[in-house]
């Protein structure tokens, strides 16, 4: 394999024509890219004809597009059918006569990323119900202690530490905990029809997630640009700038800052409802780990979906999240640290291992949110035409790639008919950055790999791509 990856690579210096020269040229052309950064590489991976080259060994912002990377690691890896699991039991004694539990319901988290999200509501269903019910079976009526959520699995640290302050309390910039829920994300309602200068918060979903929040938002205009600044583990935290005026129900997404925290409360909250008494306020181990220093007896377990399952979600929805936990993970089974660091560490001893240069790769997370994160398409399309050629998995990484114009990050763009099940790709944006990097073949059946980065652009996102569709497009009809 290493072989032909130097066969490729050696392509590049050798091969770089510019076979679809009017509409590269049309693009780099544009004035909106007179400051611009722009790396192009697109290839055959059956033969390793370059088809295009432009700066392919330029490092730029990938955004989103760093998935593909993170992504194609976990799968091979960990394999497709790997899963994560949620495990909830009880320390202490158990009167079985009395149904008194003298000790803690522990949930101990073990990295699931996905539990209880609303992208996989059929798979987990309401599991707080389920662990009710499964703690009801046990004949437990009263418990003299506390409901504790372990989340250990992970390090204390749920952030990258290059990631932008503004990113971090938004539900994108949600943290990586050991023990997650909802996507750690959850929704502030805004009524902003009566008074346009002060939206006020009619409703918070989770409501124990709400904090003091000092609302300093205005409502103007049609575009959402209100930011949530919080950090994890806080209790407080402001709203700022302005959201869409004459909405009588806007919902702005934040991240949870304290997920563990969260589901030890809402299922204390949920086991008195149900007519099990709770002495004791809700903890994590984080804080309190004498609690949880006896042996736990285990209750049930909640399985999560398959790594491949959510490695779809992933990069149909761009989730960053999921991203991270992936990271965290392969840092854990392959250097035994649930760190950022250690994770990256595995993903370019991966890379190295499939052939793939890294002298261009700066890599600080595995979601792209980090703007110091820097990829050069040259390395990008080898690893896409590695995962084809030698994968073991590369039927899940396909699949997990959403469809031109009909599907998750890609719907509503990529519309002419020509891409048509042809297109299959990853995007990354973020401010001035738009990329596009995957697979599709040409009108004649030839099959393609590519990699499109463009940063520090000026004027409309949606002209950039459309130039990107324009030379797309002109291969698609004339390879």
């Amino acid at each position: 394999m290493r072989r032909k990856l130097f066969l490729i690579t050696f392509a590049f210096i050798s091969i770089c024509s510019f076979s679809q020269k009017s509409s590269i040229d049309t693009f780099l052309a544009d004035s909106s890219l007179i400051h611009a950064s722009v790396s192009i590489c697109i290839a055959d991976p059956d033969n390793g004809e370059i088809i295009a080259d432009y700066n392919s060994w330029k490092s730029l912002i990938p955004a989103s597009v760093m998935k593909l990377i993170s992504s194609a690691a976990a799968l091979e890896l960990l394999g497709p059918d790997y899963t994560f699991k949620t495990t909830v039991g009880y320390t202490g004694s158990l009167n079985k006569r009395s149904g008194k539990l003298t000790g803690n319901i522990v949930i101990w988290g073990g990295g699931d990323p996905a539990l209880g999200s609303k992208n996989f509501t059929e798979h987990y269903q309401d599991f707080l119900s389920i662990w009710i019910s499964e703690i009801k079976k046990l004949g437990i009526t009263k418990i003299e202690g506390r409901i504790i959520s372990d989340d250990s699995y992970y390090n204390y640290i749920p952030v990258p530490d290059k990631w932008l302050w503004e990113d971090i309390g938004n539900y994108y910039g949600a943290g990586v905990y050991g023990l997650s829920v909802f996507d750690n994300m959850y929704e502030i309602h805004f009524n902003t029809s009566a008074d346009s200068l002060h939206p006020f918060i009619t409703e918070i979903i989770p409501y124990e997630c709400k904090s003091e929040l000092k609302n300093l938002l205005t409502a103007s205009g049609t575009t959402d640009k209100g930011n949530v600044f919080a950090v994890p583990y806080s209790t407080n935290g402001w709203l700022v700038g302005s959201i869409p005026s004459n909405q009588e129900d806007f919902i702005l997404k934040a991240s949870i800052t304290n997920p563990p925290l969260l589901l030890a409360s809402m299922l204390t909250e949920k086991l008195k409802t149900s007519g099990i008494a709770v002495s004791e306020e809700p903890a994590t181990a984080r804080v309190e780990q004498k609690y949880i220093s006896e042996p736990i007896i285990r209750i049930t377990e909640t399985k999560s979906p398959t790594l491949s399952e959510i490695i779809n979600v992933l990069n149909h929805e761009s989730i960053n999240l999921y991203a991270e936990t992936l990271l965290k993970e392969l840092g854990k089974r392959y250097k035994n640290e649930s760190s950022t660091s250690s994770g990256i560490e595995v993903v370019s001893d991966f890379l190295k291992n499939a052939g793939i240069k890294t002298e261009g790769l700066f890599i600080e997370d595995g979601s792209g949110l980090s703007p110091l994160n820097a990829v050069n398409t040259r390395e990008l399309v080898n690893l896409l035409i590695y995962m084809k050629r030698s994968g073991k998995y590369f039927k899940e990484y396909y699949a997990s790639l959403p469809y031109a114009g009909v599907e998750g990050t890609l719907k509503g763009w990529f519309m002419d008919p020509v891409f048509d099940s042809r297109l299959k790709a990853k995007s990354g944006s973020m401010t001035r950055v738009r990329n596009y990097a995957g697979y599709f073949s040409t009108v004649s059946g030839r099959n393609m790999v590519f990699s499109i980065i463009v940063n520090n652009y000026t004027g409309p996102s949606k002209k950039i791509i459309s130039g990107i569709e324009d030379i797309l497009k002109e291969i698609t009809l004339t390879r």
